[in-house]
């Protein structure tokens, strides 16, 4: 598969996770009618968000990141 349908399938199953196979359906419909500006959609969806705690969520994540890549590494190492 390419990397392109594999971000497609991915992306499709974090929609349907986080929304429901119909919403997610419905999100994609609504991206190809409507016209749709990203960047400025992008530059106002953090606006609220303090600088501190942004930095801090994101910190958490690649954190979080690492430990699971240590768990993998850990379980599938040839010893």
């Amino acid at each position: 598969m390419n990397n392109d349908t594999v971000l497609k399938n991915e992306g499709m199953k974090v929609l349907a996770t986080h929304l429901g196979l119909v919403k997610a359906e419905r999100f994609i419909s609504l991206m190809i009618r409507e016209p749709f500006d990203y960047t400025e959609w992008q530059r106002g969806l953090y606006k609220d968000v303090p600088l501190d705690d942004f930095l801090n969520a994101a910190m958490d994540f690649r954190l979080s990141k690492n430990e699971v890549e240590v768990l993998h590494y850990e379980k599938y190492a040839c010893t």
